[in-house]
């Protein structure tokens, strides 16, 4: 069978879009590849990149911005699917004059319950294609059981209808270091001996506020230096705020967005990764931080239990006096963070790329069977 799949939010650069999105597609299309299947994934005009076993058909229009890629979506991708036995959308939205039997995959709904993160203009856009897409396609793939469940009850997809494909990691990627490297990253960043680490858009679904709130009712000789990596989204005034208010200046650290090549160092520097977030589609840095021996603090919230498990603390999002008690429990309890750990480890290892392409083609065969 021959698929075509939109992969224009794959990127061919490193940045912030090449997080997030880009990494559940690049997973995915390296591990999908398999005897009689073909696979054409169709990206931008700037993207060199090469993925064995699949075909990258390029666009003449560069599709970097959100605009172009939309007019590159409804009124000219149509016109390459032909001879594709199955189209798979792999981000929202498929486009409107097409015949070829399709799959959609969903990510989150942050467009409907956080639409102030997005422009006015693909708000509308992501709100008025994306049910459109999911009930004319076959199959609904999501990333997490919790979207699985918004998808049904926001969008009005029967379950019957909706396939769960979790990504993985990349165990060459992340693992855990030995010390010595550890030390020497360490030095070279001139980072604490000991802290603590969120890695995350700055925004207010990550919910920092509350973690500052919690981080700040803690006696001085109980707390690590808090560093808080990622790049600037929208409303993020009320972070340093924050910050500010309770006079934190001197234990809270932004190094802004952290590279993807050195995300594994500063997880494996912490001493605990916190992620306070109220919503999340899967909560992909908690899984690095697990695949890094990284002990974990999350909130309870939408996907992030799925994710962690029971190898880590959770925790309701806006309880302050949880969270300031588990950040006690992080810097005091040896015996907790040494058995965090080793949970961790396994808990991470039940998420895997190649998994994920097995559900998938689960999905295709569902999609092209009628099942």
């Amino acid at each position: 069978m021959h698929i075509g799949l939109n992969a224009h939010l794959l990127s061919g650069s490193a940045g912030y879009r090449s997080a997030g999105i880009h990494g559940y597609i690049h997973g995915l299309l390296r591990h999908l590849p398999r005897d009689d299947w073909r696979f054409t994934a169709f990206v931008g005009a700037a993207n060199h990149m090469q993925i064995d076993g699949v075909e990258l058909r390029r666009s003449r229009l560069d599709t970097e911005s959100p605009l172009r890629r939309i007019v590159w979506e409804q009124a000219l991708q149509p016109w390459q699917l032909g001879g594709f036995d199955l189209y798979h959308a792999l981000a929202f939205v498929a486009p409107l004059p097409l015949s070829t039997p399709m799959i959609v995959t969903i990510y989150d709904l942050s467009f409907i319950h956080y639409p102030e993160r997005l422009p006015a203009a693909r708000r509308l856009y992501l709100r008025l294609f994306t049910g459109l897409t999911c009930r004319r396609a076959r199959r609904v793939q999501v990333i997490s059981q919790s979207t699985g469940r918004d998808v049904e009850r926001s969008l009005g997809i029967p379950a019957s209808k909706i396939d769960l494909a979790q990504p993985g990691y990349d165990p060459a990627r992340f693992y855990p270091l030995p010390a010595d490297e550890i030390a020497a990253f360490k030095r070279a960043k001139n980072l604490p001996e000991r802290f603590w680490l969120f890695i995350g858009t700055l925004e207010p679904r990550k919910n920092l506020t509350v973690l500052l709130d919690a981080y700040a009712a803690l006696p001085v000789h109980q707390r690590l230096p808090l560093i808080l990596g990622g790049g600037k989204g929208w409303d993020y005034d009320p972070i340093f705020a924050a910050v500010e208010r309770h006079h934190l200046g001197s234990w809270v650290q932004f190094p802004g967005f952290i590279p993807a090549d050195e995300l594994r160092f500063w997880y494996n520097s912490a001493e605990a990764f916190i992620y306070p977030s109220v919503f999340e589609g899967f909560g992909l840095p908690v899984l690095e931080a697990l695949a890094c021996g990284t002990p974990v603090i999350v909130s309870d919230a939408s996907s992030l239990p799925e994710v962690a498990g029971d190898a880590g603390l959770t925790l309701a999002p806006q309880a302050v006096s949880a969270w300031t008690e588990a950040l006690r429990r992080a810097v005091d309890d040896t015996q907790w963070r040494n058995a965090a750990r080793e949970r961790g480890l396994v808990q991470a290892a039940r998420f895997q790329w190649q998994a994920t392409a097995d559900k998938t083609i689960e999905s295709y065969r569902k999609a092209l069977h009628g099942d």
